[in-house]
This record gives structure tokens, C-alpha cells and sequence, in this order.
């Protein structure tokens, strides 16, 4: 009947949005986890702005104790990013759960990329009162794994716009060519 063929068809779909934040949860709780790990590790094993050469002249491990936002700009305001971090949680949360691609996707990835990062550094805030930064190329300010997720979180979502964009503007010129 219609009613059982509905019901069937929820309950798939059901099934595919607990898989679908199955990995979100995975994914990003992955993340947090080595990003928490290594910064404990740095904590424990570096002095304050001590730097240890891995690859001398090109990647090292300096312990910075970040009291500011990315490369250090607005220092102490530390209240202003906890407020931003925990506002982004909750929009990348929201947009999570209502994302009408109800598929597991690049953009789903980035997202939660993005939102392990975010909770990464809000946990040191939180704790802290700073971020602890210890990955250090030289020619770069310091930073850590959670810095790292956060911009791969936002290439990829990058790539995700471009390549929907790019296939919505195929999809129109079809249908514009498909009516004429």
C-alpha cells in the first residue's frame, strides 16, 4: 500500500541522516581528539617559547601560549572569540542538521572539519585563557592542529560551493537548451 511504501521510505532515510552524523560525529570528534592530544603533548614536553628543530630552519616545535585571534592579532580578547567559537558551533550544528543534501559530502566534511576546530580552541579558551600553539614552519606563525582543521575545513568547503555552483549553472544551461 501507499502508507507502508511512505513509511519504508522514511525509515530509510532515517537510517541514511544517522549515518550521515555518524561520520559528522566520527569525524570531527577525531579530530578534536588529536588535536587535544597534541597540544597535551606539546604542553607537557615544551617550555614556554621554547623551540625544538624537527627539520632545522624549516618545521620546528615552539610552544606559544596564543592569547589572540589567528597570527596573534587581538590580543586579550579572549571573551570576544569564546563568544564567536561558541556562536559558530551552534550555526555549523544547525546547518548541519538542516542541510537539504541529506547525503554525506564534501560539504559535510568541511563542516566538520570546521567544527572540530572551532571546539579545539574554545576548549583552550575555556580552560586556559588562551590557545595552545606549537606547530611552527618558520615562515609562518605558530599554530596547531585545530588551526589546521579549520583551513582545511574551509578549503574543502570552498571546493563544495565552487563544484555545486558549477553543477547547478550546468544543470540550468540543460534545462535552458533542454526547452528551447
Amino acid at each position: 500500500s501507499l502508507l507502508r511504501a511512505c513509511a519504508l521510505n522514511a525509515k530509510k532515510k532515517k537510517k541514511k541522516d544517522n549515518l550521515r552524523f555518524l561520520m559528522i560525529f566520527i569525524i570531527t570528534l577525531s579530530v578534536l581528539f588529536t588535536d587535544q592530544l597534541a597540544k597535551l603533548l606539546a604542553a607537557r614536553n615544551l617550555l614556554l617559547n621554547q623551540s625544538v628543530p624537527l627539520i632545522k630552519g624549516i618545521f620546528h616545535l615552539t610552544l606559544i601560549h596564543n592569547r589572540g585571534a589567528a597570527f596573534g592579532i587581538l590580543k586579550n580578547q579572549t571573551l570576544l572569540f569564546i563568544f564567536i567559537s561558541v556562536f559558530a558551533v551552534i550555526l555549523i550544528y544547525f546547518v548541519l542538521r538542516n542541510n537539504k543534501y541529506k547525503r554525506f559530502s564534501f560539504y559535510n566534511i568541511s563542516l566538520s572539519f570546521i567544527l572540530a576546530g572551532a571546539l579545539g580552541n574554545l576548549i583552550d579558551r575555556l580552560r586556559l585563557g588562551y590557545v595552545i600553539d606549537f606547530l611552527d614552519f618558520r615562515i609562518w606563525p605558530v599554530f596547531n592542529v585545530a588551526d589546521s582543521a579549520i583551513t582545511i575545513g574551509a578549503i574543502l568547503l570552498g571546493y563544495s560551493i565552487l563544484k555545486n555552483t558549477e553543477t547547478t549553472t550546468q544543470k540550468a544551461k540543460q534545462d535552458v537548451s533542454g526547452n528551447l
